[in-house]
């Protein structure tokens, strides 16, 4: 990232702006014949906050992932990340960008079979951190131990469990110190016990302040977000919280 937009994005953190702000964006594919798979989505998510994206296959959901994560441009609107208007960046700040201020979790988990967990942990500092390679490991030791995980350093994915795959793939999303994380389906490869104490583990991250925005098919994992937003069609509509759900401090 430039040494200006750097210093924009510092000084919007200062300021206490959204974390994440859509303003119109809309995303259309032009055919033919066109499709319009997103359509003028306004949004906000706020510091620490919890927010599931849940809608059916073919809704939308990967195409509103591609542009939260900068992987994609809209076709209107703006896309603002920490009050930086992304949609304006060159692909190489935009790439910068989103090295160091978001992090990924996929349901396939996409860790490298020959790598151990740390080293896999590793691979996300390798284009947006040039710290000397015992401190980076000496990051990567830490997020693993935030997701209990600080005894399996040397392990191989083929000899972790999927929970622990996954568990990997969050302590990779966080070892950056990300603003905002993404993830994708994060329980759709783990069955019910595992995928259950996965959740626990991103309602635990979250109570310590990390941003996390969920997509996802499953009303069992939306509902353990602070708010759900649901897309279809392209459109995305918010539900009110239910009147008798617990407050969450």
């Amino acid at each position: 990232m430039t040494d200006t937009m750097m210093g924009v994005a510092e000084r919007c953190n200062a300021a206490g702006t959204p974390v994440l702000e859509l303003r119109g964006l809309t995303r259309t594919y032009h055919g033919p014949p066109p499709v319009q798979a997103l359509r003028s989505a306004d949004l906000t998510v706020e510091e620490g906050e919890y927010v599931a994206i849940i809608g059916p296959s073919g809704s939308g959901k990967s195409t509103l992932l591609n542009l939260l994560g900068l992987l994609d441009r809209p076709t209107e609107g703006r896309l603002f990340l920490d009050g930086l208007d992304t949609t304006v960046l060159s692909e190489r700040d935009r790439t910068a960008l989103r090295g160091r201020r978001i992090g990924f979790v996929f349901q396939a988990f996409h860790l490298l079979p020959h790598r151990t967990a740390v080293e896999n942990v590793m691979m996300a500092q390798l284009y947006t951190d040039r710290r000397r390679r015992n401190e980076r490991r000496d990051d990567a030791v830490a997020a693993l131990q935030a997701v209990e995980l600080g005894h399996r350093l040397a392990a191989l994915p083929s000899t972790l469990s999927g929970g622990e795959r996954q568990r990997v793939a969050i302590a990779r999303a966080l070892v950056n110190k990300p603003r905002l994380v993404l993830a994708d389906e994060p329980t759709g490869n783990l069955d019910t016990v595992t995928a259950a104490k996965v959740l626990d583990l991103l309602d635990e991250l979250v109570a310590s302040g990390l941003t996390l925005m969920v997509i996802t098919h499953d009303p069992t994992v939306a509902a353990r977000a602070h708010r759900t937003v649901t897309i279809r069609d392209g459109d995305l509509t918010e539900e009110p919280p239910a009147e008798d759900a617990p407050h969450v401090a």
